[in-house]
């Protein structure tokens, strides 16, 4: 369950941050509402790729990876 809490996270948390930076240039340079649309594409494109590293990091510390990760240290040893 936090897992899926982080996720959710890690994707709100980066179009909440495009966004507001978009807002802030816009207002700065007048150049509304194009700067936020921008950035609002760019924090769902972050927040998208932090999701899949942390799916890409999972697979080597749950369930079968981690047992064949413990077994080849084993084997070294």
């Amino acid at each position: 369950m936090g897992l899926g809490f982080r996720i959710g996270a890690e994707l709100v948390a980066g179009v909440l941050v495009g966004v507001g930076i978009g807002w802030v240039l816009d207002t700065w340079l007048k150049t509304s509402p194009w700067l936020m649309v921008l950035f609002l594409l760019l924090g769902g494109a972050a927040g998208v790729m932090n999701v899949y590293r942390t799916m890409r990091g999972m697979d080597a510390t749950v369930g079968l990876g981690q047992a064949s990760r413990r077994a080849e240290q084993a084997k070294d040893l």
